[in-house]
Parts: structure tokens; C-alpha cells; sequence
């Protein structure tokens, strides 16, 4: 099974189901035939973006967060809206077409790496703060994989 057909039955349990734990989720879907490891499930819950969410009476169970829709993966933003980026120290900008920049910091703000303190948009640049710069190098390479670029170039 690919990678694409098990997030869509994982959408599909938490759409129909509350699912409270990750182990919970793991039955589910190994009673749709559908074997997964906790360290993929855990992953692919990362890479879907779901968020815990409280019921009524206070449990809490998976779920698409509202803002989903509206924030597309980064790797799926970048090819077509990724101009350049450049950085120094602690810092690294990025350049996106115009009007796309606060969407494409939002999914970098999705992706929650470590490394990055936290961003600023405004209309065409993104402002990306590094917990450490010698990081600088390494997440550089990675967003302009990411937008389709061989950092070798």
C-alpha cells in the first residue's frame, strides 16, 4: 500500500470514528487490512496535520484542524510559488511570487521544525528566525529541494 492510500484510510477512520489514541487508530486501520508501525502512524499523523480535539465530555480524539484546508504541505506550495532564498546567521529569507508568502509561512509554521524559532510574512518575503546558525546551511538546502532546486547548482 503506498503512502498516499494508507493517509487517505487514516482520513477516512478519523472522518468516520473519535479516535483517541494513536493505538486506537493502529486497530482501525489493521481491521481494514491495513498494517502500520507506531513510529509510521505517529509520522503520518504529523505529515496529515491532525490535531486532538476535545468532546463534549472532555476526551479528546483526532481530527482535521479547520485551517487545513486553507494550508496546503509545503512541498506542494513551493515549486510554483518559490523565487529564491538567501540567509545569514540566524536568519533566512525567502522570496515568493507576490501575495503568496504569508501561505507558504503558514506551512512552514505547519511543518514545525526544530530548528526554526518562528516566521514573518509580508506580501512577497518570508522572514525565517533559526534557533542556531549553523542550521542556516542545512534548512537552506531542504526548502530549495523542496521548491524543486538542486542546492548544488
Amino acid at each position: 500500500m503506498s503512502k498516499r492510500e494508507r493517509h487517505a484510510q487514516i482520513l477516512d477512520v478519523i472522518k468516520e470514528s473519535r479516535v483517541s489514541s494513536q493505538e486506537a487508530l493502529r486497530e482501525l486501520l489493521l481491521e481494514r487490512g491495513t498494517e502500520v508501525t507506531q513510529a509510521t502512524l505517529s509520522r503520518d499523523i504529523r505529515e496529515l496535520r491532525l490535531v486532538k480535539v476535545p468532546d463534549a465530555d472532555g476526551t479528546a480524539h483526532y481530527s482535521l484542524p479547520e485551517e487545513w484546508e486553507s494550508t496546503p504541505p509545503l512541498e506542494s506550495l513551493l515549486p510554483t510559488l518559490f523565487r529564491s532564498v538567501d540567509g545569514v546567521d540566524h536568519l533566512l529569507v525567502i522570496h515568493t511570487l507576490k501575495g503568496a508568502a504569508q501561505t507558504v509561512a503558514a506551512a512552514i509554521d505547519w511543518e514545525e521544525w526544530p530548528e526554526v524559532v518562528g516566521t514573518l510574512a509580508g506580501d512577497d518575503t518570508i522572514l525565517i528566525i533559526l534557533r542556531n546558525p549553523d542550521a542556516l546551511s542545512d534548512l537552506r538546502g531542504r526548502i530549495e529541494r523542496m521548491a524543486g532546486l538542486d542546492p548544488s547548482e
